[in-house]
């Protein structure tokens, strides 16, 4: 990759700017102190990934179990990869695999409507249930770095935009639990990193100022005429508009701040998902770009949208099948299983490379590598037929932070399924035997060793101390 970065004068950028430089630091440019100062300094990430719809999960008298279940066999250190999973293994020693966590709240819904909970543990799922969500697991993060980076946060996804209430297209939510719109354009995403906008910022900046000072003013005096109920849908509104302020602020003190130099040739920005695995190679690189320029320090991508409606169906045609979705229904079918693991093990691959390229790139000054201060969550809120317990996951990177990897972490029991059933006709039907871990265990563990002060999340009872 060809990065022309070190031409930019950092001393005189930092005196124009008073802020921090938005840019790696370089360790072949510092004194042996300065070397020492930058270890300490390494930024810590976070990036989350959803796919949806499940996993392959055969019994063990199936003849697919052996090959093309998504678990491992055996657990600790002493696991073994299925081929479905076998992209991972020059990988095994930064990532954990983990099985029988879940979100309680959730635990009832049908698979097709997690999304929107994944990174928040909330009451969204169907039926008679109101929905309502709640602040997700990377925009808890953002409050502890969100104002260190020109971007608080990157949020992508393959299909884009907000979709809507347990059809999510996005896996992040604020702090009063909305949609945070995704972006799925290759070249928006890289234009909006890397490409200076027009000169007419400054202005537009001014006058969201002056908008939301006057809105403001208006509000308040408005305030005294309004019944209680009223007051309260005023006030979150209020919230909103402060926030609002927050993002313009921020904004106007980057405004001036030259962009991270980077040569996208090598991409192809124009691509959609007729190209799938370009489109999400592609996807995966922006991501490391933005983490390597220090432009975020925070990115979530949701690969499919659930229900199999969207853009993101077509990534299967990547391994010669023609609709994602249709794979998790098709599992009867004499080579049902083996055709949904195809289609799992090219979305373990693609995600492997992604792993590889932060292992690969090092910090400066010999403090490791990107992957050693990158904390990564990839996976589904829903397991075998898109039932809403024993989440598949794998969590990697992370090592400067305390993470141990090389393992499988079993919290589903020893049924073979890597599940915890007994009785019933479909697994949606059977009765538990096993209550999963609360996912949000893991989201607290996550949170703290990245720095976050909370002692808690959502629902969560405690941490998880093995990984």
């Amino acid at each position: 990759m060809k990065l022309n970065m070190n031409r930019i004068d950092r001393r005189r950028f930092l005196r124009g700017t008073g802020l921090a430089l938005a840019l790696p630091m370089f360790g072949s440019l510092a004194t042996p102190v300065a070397r020492g100062a930058a270890a300490r300094a390494n930024p810590k990430r976070l990036g989350c990934f959803y796919f949806p719809d499940g996993v392959p999960m055969p019994l063990a008298e199936d003849p697919a179990y052996q090959d093309w279940a998504w678990f491992p066999h055996r657990n600790g250190d002493d696991f073994t990869f299925t081929k479905c999973m076998q992209p991972l293994e020059p990988l095994r020693d930064e990532i954990t695999v983990l099985s029988g966590f879940s979100h309680p709240k959730s635990r009832n819904s049908h698979g097709h409507n997690n999304a929107d909970q994944f990174l928040t543990g909330a009451a969204t799922g169907g039926g008679d249930m109101e929905y309502a969500n709640t602040i997700s697991l990377d925009q808890e993060y953002v409050k502890v770095v969100g104002d260190q980076t020109r971007f608080a946060s990157l949020v992508m996804s393959t299909d884009g935009g907000t979709g809507t209430a347990r059809g999510a297209h996005t896996i992040s939510f604020d702090r009063n639990g909305r949609a945070i719109p995704a972006e799925h354009r290759p070249k928006q995403i890289f234009d909006m990193l890397f490409v200076k906008s027009d000169g007419d910022s400054a202005r537009r900046l001014a006058l969201s100022r002056s908008a939301l000072d006057d809105m403001l003013v208006d509000a308040r005096s408005l305030r005294k005429t309004l019944s209680s109920a009223d007051q309260q849908n005023l006030d979150e509104y209020l919230d909103s508009v402060r926030q609002a302020e927050i993002k313009v602020e921020k904004a106007k003190r980057w405004i001036n701040a030259p962009l991270p130099k980077i040569d996208g040739d090598h991409l192809n920005l124009e691509l959609t998902t007729d190209e799938p695995r370009e489109y999400l190679q592609t996807m995966f690189e922006l991501i490391y770009l933005a983490f390597k320029t220090d432009s975020t320090r925070v990115a979530t991508y949701q690969i499919g949208r659930e229900n199999g409606v969207g853009r993101s169906d077509h990534l299967a045609r990547a391994v010669g099948f023609n609709l994602a979705h249709s794979l998790s229904h098709e599992t009867k079918n004499p080579g049902g299983w083996k055709n949904f693991a195809i289609y799992c093990q090219f979305l373990n691959e693609e995600y492997g490379r992604f792993i590889g390229k932060l292992k690969q790139t090092p910090e400066p000054a010999g403090t490791g590598t990107m992957l050693d201060n990158t904390l990564l969550l990839f996976g589904s809120a829903s397991s075998a037929f898109h039932l809403s317990r024993n989440y598949p996951l794998i969590l990697a990177g992370g090592k400067q932070m305390g993470f141990k990897h090389g393992q499988y972490i079993d919290h589903a029991g020893s049924n073979p399924q890597g599940g915890a059933w007994d009785g019933g006709q479909e697994p949606w039907q059977k009765k538990v035997t096993h209550e999963d871990t609360p996912l949000s265990n893991l989201f607290a563990t996550m949170l703290q060793r990245l720095g976050s002060p909370t002692q808690s999340f959502a629902d969560s009872t405690g941490t998880i101390e093995n990984v």
